[in-house]
């Protein structure tokens, strides 16, 4: 058991010759008694009615000490201790390589998966938008009511002549015998009557939506587009249609393909009244199995190859998950045990600190990357199967679970004392920085909501509050500053000479006070540690406790057997 001794019973005998009666005048002194008791490699349980002889105590002492010095040994002292071989990190290796090829596997398929969604939905509003280039999805509008219906007439007329325009495998939605057809649909205010020349209106600002005679497909003179938009009420009209498509490139990549389903929705948006009625289409795409298919080729084979992989991956993740799991639960074991040690031998409370010690963050962040792996390898197994299509589950899960394995790695760096530094400096300044963190974070926000209500209206960068953090923290580190500089609009001279202010007192305070006072707050704990390294650690309660015993890890003394007597203490009340 690692931190832990094992005993294989719990006879005084066991320990040594037995002592001699004592003597007539320390008979006062009760003496230890022992029931019998059963112990094995896992568990002890132990009891005794009194306090131990001073003899017995300081064996305890020796014995706690070695037991504690052991758990806090590297992989490679441990062998040399006890002959442990260090399992757990030739599984962290061995899973680093699984685990990351398992992710540029998957990573490629995925890659695959997004160029094929992008691809369509520009193939989809240059096939649908009349005039459409690329890059005009902000600046996309028309204005005048002519261009209107020439636009809805336009994406209608390609609707139906989708087979003869499109060049690739697009199709229309079968539901049933009959396809799926275009629906348009208005929305706009029940009643209005809006006179600007005479400053005078009368509007009902309820919303209604009114479904027109859906186009369904056919020859151009069987589907007459008979509409009638009211400018004055409208707020949106939306063009609504289904199309579907298979993704044939992944057959070259020894993939299945899969059948994708496109729900278009084309908007013209009315919404302000200002006489520009922005157009945008929307893609909803999803995933599914085809129902029948045949390819020719080794393309099944090599899926099934991909699915064991798969398998070993989660088998190795288990095993890692088990390891770790053990230790943590044995840390904690080994916590209480020495908290009950010290409150009855020297009656004095264990920090919180100390206890802390006990606690091993590494093997939890491995815990998480490993559940986290093991679910995204399922999901991949079925993804593969092509019983779901949840890529972007999937690719978080595998994502998040390989950067903690590799983050999972520095722990058994920092065994090393010239590669410690950079663990010792986060793990010493994580509090400071946080601390920090907050106060600044007071800061940052206010001049987030000061910048969104003040030069919202003038600047592109500061039109909602998520723009306005991230320009401000493009400003921190100095991106793109003339650019917000000069893209304010000078309509307002008072605004204008408020954003001078606003932008010249920001860079300020982050860039030359915040944010030196941060860098300044890691190298002063980055200096505090090569201090320490130097001159030596402040001893805790419990590192000065441990330091008494020095004995070597090759001296042979924490090998199982001699480490019996502590087993003893497991379950000692006092």
């Amino acid at each position: 058991m690692e931190g832990t001794s094992v005993g294989a019973g719990c006879e005084l005998q066991r320990f040594g010759t037995a002592p001699a009666p004592p003597p007539a005048q320390e008979m006062a002194n009760p003496v230890v008694v022992i029931s019998s008791c059963s112990s094995h490699e896992e568990e002890n349980s132990c009891t005794f009615n009194q306090h131990t002889s001073p003899s017995e105590e300081l064996l305890l002492e020796d014995q706690m000490r070695r037991k504690l010095k052991f758990f806090f040994m590297n992989p490679c002292e441990k062998f040399w201790a006890r002959g442990r071989k260090p399992w757990k990190l030739a599984i962290q290796i061995l899973k680093i390589a699984m685990v990351t090829i398992q992710l540029v596997f998957f990573g490629l398929s995925n890659q695959m998966v997004v160029a094929f969604k992008e691809e369509n939905t520009i193939a989809f509003k240059h096939l649908f938008l009349k005039g459409y280039m690329d890059r005009m999805d902000d600046t996309y509008a028309v204005y005048t009511q002519r261009d209107v219906y020439n636009q809805i007439v336009f994406a209608v007329n390609q609707y139906l002549q989708l087979r003869n325009t499109s060049v690739g495998n697009h199709a229309y939605e079968n539901k049933g015998v009959e396809q799926s057809a275009m629906a348009i649909c208005q929305h706009f205010y029940r009643q209005g009557n809006i006179c600007p020349g005479n400053d005078t209106f009368d509007i009902d600002p309820e919303i209604e939506t009114e479904p027109d005679e859906p186009f369904r497909i056919g020859t151009l003179e069987e589907n007459k587009l008979n509409l009638t938009l009211d400018f004055h009420r409208l707020l949106t009209v939306e063009l609504q249609f289904k199309l579907k498509a298979i993704n044939l490139q992944t057959i070259r990549h020894h993939e299945l393909p899969d059948c994708y389903d496109f729900t278009l929705t084309i908007t013209f948006d009315n919404k302000a009244h200002s006489g520009r009625i922005k157009i945008s289409l929307d893609n909803d795409i999803s995933i599914r199995e085809c129902k029948d298919w045949h390819v020719s080729g080794s393309i099944q084979k090599n899926t099934h190859y991909m699915m064991i992989f798969d398998a070993f991956v989660i088998l190795t993740c288990l095993a890692s998950l088990v390891l770790c799991l053990r230790s943590v639960i044995r840390g904690l074991q080994l916590q209480q045990e020495f908290v009950n040690f010290f409150l009855l031998h020297y009656k004095k409370e264990v920090s919180v600190s100390d206890q802390m010690e006990f606690v091993n963050g590494w093997y939890i962040m491995i815990i998480i990357s490993d559940i986290l792996t093991i679910t995204g390898s399922i999901l991949k197994m079925e993804i593969q199967a092509k019983s779901l299509t949840s890529y972007d589950v999937c690719s978080i899960l595998l994502g998040t679970s390989t950067m903690l394995v590799w983050l999972g790695v520095i722990r058994y760096l920092g065994f090393f004392q010239k590669y410690n530094l950079l663990i010792l400096t986060l793990q010493a300044a994580l509090p400071n920085v946080i601390r920090f963190c907050c106060c600044a974070a007071m800061i940052y926000l206010g001049y987030c909501f000061c910048g969104w209500i003040v030069l919202g209206p003038y600047h592109d960068k500061f039109r909602s509050l998520n723009m306005v953090s991230e320009c401000l923290f493009s400003l921190i580190n100095g991106d793109d500053m003339f650019a917000t500089f000069a893209k304010m609009q000078q309509k307002s001279y008072l605004v204008w000479l408020f954003s001078r202010i606003y932008l010249y007192s920001f860079i300020s305070l982050f860039i030359y006070m915040i944010l030196s006072l941060f860098i300044a707050l890691i190298t002063d704990t980055y200096e505090t540690i090569k201090h320490y390294q130097q001159d030596g650690f402040p001893e805790t309660q419990l590192r000065t406790f441990i330091s008494e015993c020095k004995d070597l890890p090759s001296s042979g003394k924490y090998r199982l057997e001699d480490d019996t007597l502590v087993s003893i203490f497991c379950c000692c009340k006092k």
